[in-house]
Parts: structure tokens; sequence; C-alpha cells
């Protein structure tokens, strides 16, 4: 299965493409949608559709897991943050694909083990997980991270459907 990770931000919205062939995990691509800082919101949120919608149509994924929105302490930066991640939702609800949503504790906990882990131990386990060359940059790091979260999410609800839990 390729699943498309997407880390969504109003400037920078981090994407990771990985395929799971049983229980291993193969890297496909990753990278980041930026937007110009300068340019009103709605011209970053076209950026960051158009992008997705890109990313989508090249890598073909037939599943896409986005990070849910964290409580911020600025209310105007979750709300932009909110509006940057309903335009991804929408990019892939446009190609027809499904979209699962994962909290940061949810895909921390399924790459490090630890749900508090911090962006550089995230960065260093998808380098280890998806034997990368380097380090992925930071949102696409945490793109990749959402689309192992879910590879892994997904494997443990089949389990559990199997033994009818």
């Amino acid at each position: 299965m390729r699943i498309l990770g997407i880390d969504p931000g109003s400037r920078t919205t981090g994407y990771g493409i990985i395929e799971t062939q049983g229980n291993r995990l193969r890297h496909i691509d990753n990278g980041i949608i930026a937007t110009n800082t300068t340019a009103p919101l709605a011209t970053r949120l076209k950026t960051i559709h158009d992008g997705v919608t890109r990313i989508i149509a090249e890598f073909a994924p037939e599943v896409v897991a986005i990070e849910q929105v964290f409580l911020a302490k600025n209310p105007q930066a979750a709300l932009v943050l909110g509006h940057a991640r309903g335009t991804a939702m929408v990019a892939a609800v446009n190609a027809g694909l499904p979209v699962h949503e994962y909290s940061a504790l949810q895909v921390k906990s399924a790459v490090v083990g630890y749900g508090r882990a911090d962006k550089a131990q995230v960065q260093q386990m998808v380098k280890a997980l998806l034997n990368l060359p380097e380090i992925a940059q930071e949102d696409a790091a945490d793109a990749l991270g959402v689309a192992i979260c879910h590879a892994h999410s997904r494997t443990l609800n089949q389990a559990l459907t199997r033994t009818g839990r």
C-alpha cells in the first residue's frame, strides 16, 4: 500500500510517501511545499492545494494520513494551521482518497515509541526505519512519521480485526 503522509503548515507543508510491503516500509519520496510567506493566506492555501494535488497525481498514493491540529497557545496560529490542514484534506478527498488523522502523540509513539519525543528523535528514527541516506528536512520527516504511523496503525487494526477484537 502506498501512503502519503502530510505535516500541514501555512508556510511549509511537509509530505512523505512510503510503501508497505508486508511488514517492511519502503521510502518513495519526501519534501516540502513551500509557500510565499508574504502572500495572502488564500494564495498560500492555493499553493498547498496545488502542491498536494500534484504529489497525488505524480505518486498515486492509495491513502492519505495527516497530522491533527494541536492546541496552540496562539488561537490565530491554530486557525491558520487548520486552514492549511483542511486545504490538504480537500485535495486528497477530491482525488478520491481516504484520509486518516493522527495526533502528534500517536505519531511520536508509533515512530519513536515515546509520545513526548523531540523533533530530532523523530528525524533519527524516520531515517533508521526507512533506511534513508541522510536525515530528512524537519517537516518532511514529520510527514514521513505520519505515514509510518498509519502503516503501523493499519497493521494493528488488521490484526485486531482478524482476532475479533
